[in-house]
This record gives structure tokens, sequence and C-alpha cells, in this order.
């Protein structure tokens, strides 16, 4: 697995909405309305960093829609910034400004809290490449609020049913510390940690995830930011699990799909349309209905992307029979003049027997 790299090409993803990284303090573009005059997420996240790769990155969920046009802040080669509770965008570019020109999480943090009025109301993690974190939770932050670091991350939250809940993220991101996989896939595996705890102690809300993961290394992402992974699930009935669902399936984890060979009489009647028109065994007369006649082999598969593409239908799956397929497949045969004759020689393969 340590030479799988399923973010050479870089990919950016984004569900239910863009993740638009922003260097001030207003969030202007893709703005939920439910955010409203102040922006608060009462929420949990990790920010985190893969020092083997140099992978930074954040993983977050509130009950609140949209949490990743906010919330998560990530450069690569420098960093990762959670910034929640009373949320000040800006200090993500901050921190992330400070980190890169030589200030540790803690100098930097320090220095962005203590000019801020309203610091009491705020929660932010920060984490440098080199596994350094630093954290505040202010006072005015909600009725629970806490958060934890250790080597290579910072986990915080407000709002929760309980520390449990940032204990749990925090005791799964250790449990992967040098584990071969990506930096994306042991964040999300954290937060679903802690969503299976309680997470957010509120009910009835909207609520949403995201992931964001920047990678420095040459040709791991096409981006001049290095962003790889961006994953941002706005609204969903469970955001933490839908997390996971894209990411597998954008990666094409194994798993992520259910792997069959198709079978049944349907696939031997379009072998005898096919054979018919001449895509298919065209020089057996008559067609053969071996053990491998119900069965969808790679000829069949050949077949049909053959007729398909002498009817200018393009597909990106090999073998793709939809209802416009079938439809042509019929009316190729009706110009011939021989659908009734195919008909009936596929009369017995459609009957019903109870």
């Amino acid at each position: 697995m340590s030479q799988i790299r399923l973010y050479r090409l870089g990919l950016v993803f984004a569900v239910c909405g863009v993740v638009t990284m922003l260097f001030n303090h207003t969030i202007s573009a893709q703005e939920p309305k439910d955010w409203g005059g102040d922006l608060v997420f009462h929420t949990f996240s990790i920010a985190a960093v893969d020092p083997s790769t140099g992978e930074s990155g954040v993983a977050v969920t509130t009950r609140v829609p949209c949490v990743g046009n906010g919330v998560p802040w990530v450069r690569a080669g420098v960093g990762a910034v959670a910034t929640q509770a009373s949320t000040r965008t800006a200090y993500g570019a901050e921190l992330l400004d400070m980190l890169e020109q030589g200030m540790s999480p803690a100098e930097a943090l320090a220095t962005a809290v203590a000019s801020d009025p309203v610091a009491n109301r705020r929660q932010v993690g920060v984490v440098a490449l080199d596994g350094r974190a630093a954290q505040h939770t202010g006072d005015g932050t909600s009725s629970w609020a806490g958060h934890r670091s250790g080597a290579n991350y910072a986990v915080q939250g407000n709002t929760l049913v309980g520390p449990e809940v940032v204990e749990a993220v925090a005791d799964n991101f250790e449990s992967t510390e040098g584990s071969v996989r990506h930096l994306a896939d042991r964040l999300i595996e954290a937060l679903t940690a802690g969503q299976g705890m309680g997470g957010d102690s509120r009910v009835g809300r909207l609520q949403s995830a995201a992931v964001l993961v920047a990678d420095p290394r040459e040709g791991h992402s096409r981006r001049a930011d290095g962003m790889t992974v961006q994953i941002n699930v706005c609204e969903h009935p469970t955001p933490v699990a839908e997390l996971r669902r894209v990411y597998n399936t954008i990666s094409r984890t194994l798993g992520y799909r259910s792997l069959q060979q198709y079978s049944g009489p349907d696939v031997w009647q379009l072998k005898v349309i096919l054979h018919a028109l001449g895509y298919y065994r065209a020089g057996e007369s008559p067609l053969e209905s071996g053990d491998e006649a119900q069965l969808y082999t790679d000829e069949a598969i050949e077949a049909v992307d053959a007729f398909r593409t002498d009817q200018g239908l393009a597909t990106a799956l090999r073998g793709y029979v939809g209802p416009q397929t079938v439809a042509l497949l019929w009316q190729q045969l009706e110009t011939l003049g021989i659908a009734d004759e195919i008909r009936m020689d596929l009369l017995e393969t459609v009957s019903v027997r109870r």
C-alpha cells in the first residue's frame, strides 16, 4: 500500500458547496443565509500534520451548514488552523502567515489572541509542520468547551455532549500514527470516532462536515496552493459518514462499491441481438448457448462498445447498456426487418412461470 498514491493527480473534491479560500474576515461567496450576522460554529475539529509526508489538514463537523467554508484553513508546507466558536475567519490566514514567518504555534496564537477584544468567545487550534501545536478556548464559548493536543495534532470542541468527544478524536488519531494511510483518511476516521461519542450536543439543526488537506510534495497536486483533498458536505443528515463515503468513492478505495459479474437471461438476449446485427460472433451460426451464455463476458462488452461507437454514443463505462442503447438495438433490428424474428427467438427467455 505504501507505494500507492491516491492523490498523485491532486484532485480537489467538493460536495454540496464550494470551499472558498478567503484571506480576510468577511465571508462573501457561498455564504449560507443561516449564518446570520455573527459567525458562530459550535463544533469539534482536528487540525493535524503528517511529518512523514508533509501533509497538513483539518477535519471538522458542526450543526450549522457549510462549516468547511469558515473553520478549516491549511497551507502546504506550513501547517493547519481550525477557528471556531465565535469564529474569526481571519485567524486562518494570519496564523498561517506567522507560522510561515518562523513563529511557533504558541507564539503565533498568543500574538493573535492578545489583539482580539473578544478572545474569550473564540476557540482556535493551530499546528505547524514540525508537529508543534497550540490551542485557545475562551471561557465565554459555550456550556462545555475544551481541547487536547499532542504531537502533530490539535483537537478542539465546544457545545459538545462532553469531553469524551475530544478524547475520542485525539485517541483515535494517535492510534493511527505511523500507519500507511493518507492524512485525510486518518482525519475522517478520527472525526468519526468523536461523532460516535455523541458529538455536538444540539439536535434538530442542519449539520455539515468538511476535510481539507494540502500536500507540498511535487506531483501530488495540480494546484499552486498544493490542495489535494477538499470535501465540503454543506448539509447532510449524516455528514461525517458522507465525508467517508465521498472520500472512499473518489479515491476508489476497495470496498466503495460492490464488484460483480453480471449474468442472466437479459445478457443472453443482448448477445442474440448483437449477433443478429453482426457485432457478436458474426461467423457463428446459429449462436451457441454454452456455459457462458448468460454471462456478461469481455467479448460481449466489446461488442456492445463497438455498437455504441457506431451509433455515436460515448460513455465512460465499458459495456454500458442503458435504455437508449436498448432502443437503438431494436431500432436497428426493425430497420433490417428481423425484429419479429428475434422476438420469436427470445420468446422463451422472457416467459414468466409461477
